[in-house]
């Protein structure tokens, strides 16, 4: 497949895409932000600006039976967009279009190349929100969010991606064009396709088209509250005592003692108080204010010290910790950023094993957490100088995720599986799920050339 003819042939059968060769082009494309380095070189990159430039390219691959990796903005870090050798990079990212942005039926239509942040800015001037906020929301892409399942800041009160999702257009494998779902406030014909979709990471069949759901802003003023609590584990109390109290804050973010000591060498922290961990929540709503002073009480009971605010100013800067955290930690190092989610009750359990962990194989692992639902975003650290990720890095990611699963944990809440986890997924699966998970994937592609080597 190295050769010029199928290339030449793809490129004459695309509507209105293009078909890139150059080296620089494609050394841009073939990974991701897990920094994995994928086997061999790509064949081509493919920037699709249409659905029938994605059908033409699957019909095409099918043909020649050449592997597709399906890509948005590249902002993964699962490695699930990495490229290997002979694959075609189909690009989606000038798929930009929002179809239809509808405030009666409270739903947006839109291509995958729409970034995040653009379509949360269109809903809230049309009086309307989309609540699925991930870090990266100012650079990802929709499709992207679509085929991680990705989650956010905002996820424990609305839900990730998977919950604002109402129907998709598909490319198959084979080139075929289904639509899955529905636009209507309720509907459950037949299987549940669109929810096998979402999350599928590119493995199988590409999403050129999303029916989302938006919702109607809350009403009133934004509240704030910042506690600094005397360590990690100490805070990780907190969000079991907010919900037995009924208290459902928008943003609950905790922030441990590695990645504070590491936010306030990069920036100086006008915080109260000067705890070694923070945890941060936003209420919305009418009764934003009163919430947030409950929280702030029940996190007084806890010795934490606390700020609670309405002021937007203040609310941003405080807010604004949570978002400059990796920053924070990659400024001392080489990265690797990882995602499990454990029961709600055993956060605290899950935090005091990192430390430990960190300590047994000495890495620094610095950790933020959507505290509400309990899913941890710990950091190994490594120095940039060298090649690849080392193996007492890989020996403390196999202690963490083996720990998470025994605590009746999951290995990823958001950033999907990827290249990076997949020697665990059969552990957390069982042998007879995974033997299901491939009849699917055996079914929908069942010449392996969608994403391979992800995931499964």
């Amino acid at each position: 497949m190295g050769d010029k003819a199928p290339v030449a042939e793809l490129a004459d059968r695309l509507i209105d895409g293009e078909v890139s060769t150059e080296h620089d082009v494609l050394a841009a494309l073939r990974t991701d932000e897990a920094y994995l380095t994928p086997p061999g070189w790509p064949l081509c990159s493919v920037y699709a600006r249409s659905t029938a430039d994605v059908v033409e390219t699957m019909r095409w691959a099918a043909g020649h039976r050449v592997p597709v990796v399906p890509r948005g903005a590249g902002t993964g870090l699962a490695g699930g967009a990495l490229a290997g050798d002979g694959a075609v990079v189909l690009s989606l990212e000038r798929m930009t279009a929002v179809r239809e942005l509808s405030v009666d039926d409270r739903l947006a239509v839109v291509e995958p190349g729409v970034i995040t942040a653009d379509l949360a800015r269109a809903a809230d001037e049309r009086g309307l929100m989309y609540p699925v906020d991930p870090g990266s929301a100012s650079r990802s892409t929709l499709g992207g969010n679509l085929a991680t399942n990705a989650g956010g800041f905002r996820c424990f009160k609305y839900g990730v991606t998977r919950e604002s999702v109402l129907a998709l257009e598909v490319v198959l494998a084979d080139g075929r064009v289904v639509t899955t779902g529905h636009r209507t406030a309720k509907g459950v014909s037949g299987y549940d396709l669109t929810g096998l979709f979402v999350g599928s990471e590119g493995t199988l069949g590409v999403i050129t088209g999303a029916t989302l759901r938006l919702r109607s802003k809350a009403a009133g003023s934004r509240a704030t509250v910042a506690a600094c609590f005397p360590d990690a584990v100490a805070a990780a109390r907190a969000p079991l005592e907010l919900a037995r109290a009924g208290l459902l804050p928008s943003f609950l973010e905790l922030i441990d003692e590695v990645t504070l000591r590491a936010v306030r060498a990069w920036h100086p922290l006008d915080l109260a108080g000067d705890g070694e961990a923070l945890l941060l929540a936003e209420f919305d709503g009418p009764d934003a204010d009163s919430a947030a002073a409950r929280m702030g009480r029940l996190c007084g009971t806890l010795d934490a010290v606390v700020t609670v605010t309405t002021d937007e100013e203040e609310s941003e800067r405080l807010l604004g910790v949570r978002r400059q955290a990796l920053g924070a930690l990659e400024r001392l190092g080489r990265t690797m950023v990882e995602d499990f989610v454990v029961p709600r009750s055993r956060l605290g359990d899950m935090l005091a094993e990192i430390r430990r962990i960190a300590a047994r194989h000495d890495v620094p692992i610095g950790t933020v957490a959507h505290a509400g639902d309990a899913n941890l975003h710990p950091t190994l650290l490594f120095d940039r100088g060298e090649p690849e990720i080392p193996a007492r890095v890989w020996a403390a990611a196999d202690d963490m995720f083996r720990t998470a699963l025994r605590l009746g944990g999951t290995l990823t809440g958001e950033h999907g599986i990827g290249t990076l986890k997949r020697r665990w997924l059969r552990d957390e699966l069982g042998d007879d799920a995974t033997d299901v998970h491939r009849a699917i994937k055996n079914a929908l592609d069942p010449l392996g050339i969608m994403n391979p080597g992800k995931v499964l």
